[in-house]
């Protein structure tokens, strides 16, 4: 009988650990172009720009993203040109981005974050809300904001439950060199 325990016991080790080696999640070191920024994301990237309104001028958005698992992930880049608009800026992005996901206040939290490299006069923002999707749907989101000189980023992940262990992957692998 203690044997079979044994058994047992190792057999379900096994499985959790290939459970949490997960296939859905091939992670892979990603840097943005023109960027000293670099973090991990779980799948092949695609690339979009677009023009966005930031720190009151027409600026281009440059954005990597994937889905893996239910979970999307995405890294976006801006360079306001002048490196007083950072902050302001960021600020601003954090509060859209929970509008757009209709963010209640009480579901917001923040936590901690420390970025290697980042702008050491720009706070570090990183948050995390319960909201719905644009089809009605319940969503899970976190996202951090910061900034490398006049260069602003936001990294965000979004799912209908987001496991610690992938937050903290992803959110653990974020540096500039």
């Amino acid at each position: 009988m203690f044997r079979f325990l044994i058994l047992l016991t190792a057999g379900l080790a096994a499985l959790l650990a290939l459970a949490a080696c997960s296939p859905a999640f091939n992670w892979r070191e990603v840097r943005p172009e023109n960027t000293r920024f670099s973090l991990l994301l779980p799948c092949k990237p695609d690339k979009a720009q677009k023009v966005v309104p930031l720190g009151g001028q027409a600026t281009t958005l440059s954005m990597l993203g994937c889905d893996a698992d239910g979970v999307t992930f995405a890294v976006a880049v801006a360079d306001v040109g002048d490196v007083s608009k950072a902050a302001p800026v960021l600020a601003l992005w954090q509060e859209l981005a929970l509008a757009n996901m209709k963010a209640a206040p009480g579901t917001r939290q923040l936590l901690a974050l420390k970025i290697p490299g980042a702008s050491a006069g720009v706070p570090v923002s990183r948050v995390q809300a319960l909201g719905q999707r644009a089809d009605g749907a319940a969503v899970s989101g976190q996202a951090a904001y910061f900034a490398d000189g006049a260069q602003v980023f936001q990294v965000v992940m979004y799912a209908p439950q987001i496991a610690p262990e992938v937050a903290e992957t992803f959110f653990s692998s974020l540096k500039f060199e």
